[in-house]
């Protein structure tokens, strides 16, 4: 693993195989990989599909550990240094830490993490009704949205919001 400023793990990935390629390395670094997974999230009201990094700030790198490899990575524009005891010596990830990650890292369709049920209080924390407080009614968990039942203007309304836009009071 090689740790780059943060924000910059994508360009430091193509740089380094932009080095390989011109440095004729490819026989001793074979991969390398920024670590993400895939999420929902709402942004303006709308469930949004996004890729988040697993691991912000590092940079995955498989390679055969030499003085032309260790250097071709090192000097690579934005890489701060390698993981381990001192940023000059790497300290390889183990066979299961690497399997454990190319799971998670597996495509797949993304999850809705309704962790609500039937009575329990939420707070809305997104969209018209943003501070209002309510019950859950009914719960949907293969769409992801909740029922929540609102007093609004002295009056119990219900609410159909997405399981994100609401935290548990």
């Amino acid at each position: 693993a090689v740790h780059t400023y943060s924000g910059y793990e994508d360009a430091v990935a193509r740089y380094l195989k932009q080095r390989v390629e011109s440095l004729m390395m490819s026989d001793k670094i074979f991969a390398v990989v920024v670590p993400k997974e895939t999420k929902i999230k709402v942004k303006n009201g709308k469930r949004v599909v996004q890729e988040e990094k697993i691991y912000p700030g590092y940079v995955l790198v498989d390679m055969i550990m030499n003085h032309d490899s260790w250097s071709a990575v090192r000097n690579t524009p934005r890489v701060t240094g390698f993981v381990g005891a001192d940023s000059t010596t790497p300290t390889p990830l183990s066979d299961g830490e690497v399997k454990e990650l190319m799971e998670r890292m597996a495509p797949k369709d993304p999850k809705f993490n309704v962790d609500f049920k039937k009575n329990d209080l939420v707070k809305i924390s997104d969209g018209p009704f943003k501070d209002y407080e309510g019950k859950v009614a009914e719960v949907d968990d293969e769409r992801g949205k909740l029922k929540v039942l609102v007093t609004i203007f002295n009056r119990d309304t219900l609410v159909e919001l997405d399981s994100l836009q609401v935290n548990k009071v």
